[in-house]
């Protein structure tokens, strides 16, 4: 057995034991034609990757994803009241996102950075409102939206009512 071999497999097996299961994050839904908070676990489990540059890693597949958008929002940003425009996935990559609803007193602050990553599908098809996002940080805040192919919503499991909490997202 050559050593190559056995780095590889150490490196596969540390991956394996230290990265999550499943992918944990807060989802923007509705309910009753109102937008709600939800901590969602999406159903397909964290793969180990075999593609070169990431060979032993932890991957997810999000689904059909299409037409990714680079967003820059400036400090102490109002994004108003919305309906999300479609199904989509958005990850936070700097700053910070107040999410708060009109109907209800849940709310979530999302950090960008690695716990940042959301999906909103309160679409106007399902909520008759949406909700605020607005961006308190006195910096710039940067995201990726990405819609999923056709509106899909991702399978999942609701693991509960409101934002996920921190101890909940494991990356």
């Amino acid at each position: 057995m050559s050593l190559t071999f056995v780095v590889l497999v150490l490196q596969l097996f540390a991956t394996t034991i230290a990265a999550p299961s499943y992918l944990n994050l807060t989802a923007i839904t509705a309910a009753n034609g109102k937008s709600t908070l939800e901590c969602w676990q999406l159903s397909d489990p964290f793969t180990v990757s075999n593609q070169a540059g990431t060979i032993g890693t932890a991957v997810k597949q999000l689904g059909h994803v299409t037409n990714a958008i680079y967003t820059i929002l400036p400090p102490r940003f109002n994004g108003g009241l919305h309906q999300a425009p479609v199904v989509q996935y958005v990850a936070f990559l700097s700053g910070l996102a107040h999410i708060t609803l009109p109907t209800s007193k849940l709310e979530a602050c999302i950090r960008g950075g690695k716990r940042g990553l959301i999906i909103a599908a309160d679409t106007a098809a399902v909520s008759s409102k949406g909700h605020i996002t607005d961006y308190p940080s006195d910096e710039e805040t940067t995201a990726l939206q990405i819609p999923t192919t056709e509106g899909q919503v991702p399978s999942h499991r609701v693991l509960y009512e409101g934002p996920c909490r921190e101890c909940d997202l494991q990356l």
